[in-house]
Parts: C-alpha cells; sequence; structure tokens
C-alpha cells in the first residue's frame, strides 16, 4: 500500500504515452483512452480524475486477424487477461469473450505497467508492422 500512488502514476503516465503513439500510428484505427482529448469523454474525465489510469484499448486496421497478430508479435507485453499488475499484458478481447462477443473483432485490450514506456512503445511498433 505504500507504494501505490507511485504505482498508479506510473500505470498512468505510461499508458499516457502508449496512447498517444498508438493515436498516430498508421496501422490503428482507433484508441479508447479518456486521457487523450480526441476520446469523448474527455472533458468529464479531466473533471473527475487526477489521472487517467493503466487500461486502454486500440482497433487496429486488417480486423481480427490483424489484431491476433500483434499479440503474438509483442515481445515484452505479456498475452494474458488481467489488470492492475506491474507487468503490461495485451489481449484480443473478442478471443476472450467468445461467440456472441460484441466487441469489435480488431480490438485489443492493454493494461499497462511499470516498464519503461519508450521500450513498451517500441514493442507495439514492431509488432504492429
Amino acid at each position: 500500500m505504500r507504494t501505490l500512488p507511485w504505482r498508479m502514476r506510473a500505470h498512468s503516465e505510461n499508458a499516457m504515452k502508449i496512447a498517444e503513439f498508438l493515436s498516430r500510428h498508421r496501422q490503428v484505427e482507433r484508441v479508447h483512452y479518456p486521457g487523450l482529448d480526441s476520446h469523448p469523454g474527455y472533458e468529464m474525465a479531466r473533471t473527475q480524475m487526477s489521472q487517467f489510469g493503466g487500461m486502454l484499448s486500440a482497433q487496429v486496421k486488417g480486423g481480427r486477424d490483424a489484431a491476433i497478430s500483434v499479440t503474438a508479435k509483442t515481445k515484452i507485453l505479456i498475452r494474458a487477461t488481467s489488470l492492475g499488475g506491474v507487468e503490461s499484458l495485451i489481449e484480443h478481447r473478442a478471443s476472450i469473450e467468445g461467440p456472441g462477443t460484441t466487441s469489435p473483432e480488431n480490438l485489443l485490450r492493454l493494461s499497462i505497467g511499470l516498464e519503461n514506456a519508450e521500450d513498451l512503445i517500441e514493442d507495439l511498433d514492431q509488432a504492429l508492422g
């Protein structure tokens, strides 16, 4: 508990850097992160939060196969379903939810950990191709 404020700050700062990177990447269709001013809930989030957390999602171009390919190519981000750990995780949400999901087939969910943000960005950049 003593380190929670510092860990949450690192999660949030890393997630913001990654959301900004993904929002500019040519292979990314859309980024869902309330800390981006392009997010529809940004103004409300800004009034309610001091930071925007470590969770984000992105929709990649190329559909389901492209999204799954990204998860298979990451070297630092681990393919797993969990939240709030110190390591960064990535998942193809529709595969986790299974048949009947309402999640877009190209959606990736990321839980951003405490690794160096630049290392995570390089990992995502190479995975996106």
